[in-house]
């Protein structure tokens, strides 16, 4: 039976992992906070200025970290902006701007408007900031009386949601907020995915699989609620970039190893340390709902290990099935693939030292 279409479903795996969104992260986020008070509803919006320099056809987007720049082109930005913004309450109301300015520390503009009008009994929202790009999600926290009450992600296509004055999000509706979140980041996460499947491609047996899988997992569990709890913050110029080394570090690992002992698990627990920070920044960015902490960091881990399990899956199945019909074919799926681990991993840690 012909190694063929094995070898080739394994290289578009890895090569897929490595080319999705080459600059791994400026991630697709923006981020929407809703204050709910009794002259209307205050609202201040991040979105990342690559997303609207491509709308509005500027370059280079790091143009619009200028002050001066920004505030030049506030009506063409929120000129772009309103119609997406798809947000009203349950009477007529209109959007007023109040400033845009660069937020240098997210990469992005941050907006400032005010919608008018007695405090609302419901408000409707279907934000839709960026339709084109399938990965982009809008976060928003909707607080009212000084407290966060709701807190909501959309992507493109989703439904219009409402939050009734007074109300409060349950256990439940945290669960389904942060657990597809999770799932999202882990997915849209193209150097997570590639140092996984770095550690993946020497194969073993399925109990040691588990063991890297869940070292893994104890790793980035652990600096993910560090982070997430604002314990341990370490700048994300030091955590990117390191990430990326650990990916070349995987790569190269598998390309000298001999047949001394494995030391993947142990790999994947200290590298995961590192990767648990970079899943940690956009929950900080979020914020954590303080009457549902427990809850909301749990879901949005364990939508991290769904996403992760999917990955750890396909791409385990797909190499016992190669080597299963051919050690030779394995062997040079694994040679191969370390070496385009290691070219990603390169490339992305010289981005992130010398261009962002």
């Amino acid at each position: 039976m012909s190694i063929r279409p094995g070898l080739s479903a394994a290289f578009a795996l890895i090569v897929f992992a490595a080319s999705t969104g080459v600059s791994a992260h400026p991630a697709p986020f923006s981020f929407l906070d809703l204050i709910i008070g009794d002259r209307g509803i205050d609202g201040t919006l991040v979105l990342h200025v690559v997303d609207v320099a491509h709308d509005l056809g500027i370059d280079p987007a790091d143009r619009l970290l200028d002050a001066a720049d920004a505030e030049r082109l506030k009506e063409r930005i929120t000129r772009l902006i309103e119609p997406r913004l798809l947000i009203r309450t349950d009477m007529l109301s209109t959007v007023e701007w109040l400033g845009v300015e660069p937020a240098p520390d997210r990469h992005g503009l941050l907006l400032r408007f005010r919608i008018p009008g007695p405090r609302p009994g419901a408000l409707y929202m279907q934000p839709q900031m960026f339709p084109y790009d399938p990965a982009h999600q809008t976060f928003i926290n909707v607080y009212e009386d000084g407290e966060l009450r709701q807190q909501l992600i959309f992507h493109p296509g989703s439904g219009e949601q409402v939050y009734y004055a007074g109300s409060a999000q349950g256990v439940r509706a945290v669960i389904r907020t942060f657990v597809p979140a999770g799932i999202h980041h882990i997915l849209i996460g193209p150097d997570h995915i590639l140092f996984l499947v770095g550690l993946l491609l020497l194969g073993g047996t399925w109990l040691t699989l588990v063991r890297i899988v869940t070292a893994f997992t104890l790793g980035h569990s652990l600096t993910l609620s560090l982070a997430a709890l604002n314990i341990v913050i370490p700048p994300a110029r030091l955590i990117e970039p390191a990430i990326a080394l650990s990916i070349v570090f995987v790569g190269a690992d598998n390309l000298v190893r001999g047949s001394g002992r494995d030391l993947r698990a142990w790999v994947a627990l200290v590298f995961g340390l590192v990767h648990g920070f970079g899943f940690a920044n956009v929950l900080r960015e979020f914020g954590l709902p303080a009457q549902a902490l427990g809850w909301s960091l749990f879901s949005f881990n364990a939508g991290v290990e769904i996403g992760q399990l999917v990955v750890v899956l396909l791409v385990a199945t797909t190499l016992l099935l190669i080597r299963r019909r051919s050690d030779a074919a394995g062997q040079r799926v694994a040679r191969a693939g370390s070496c385009l681990v290691i070219a990603a991993g390169t490339y992305w840690f010289v981005e992130r030292v010398f261009f962002l």
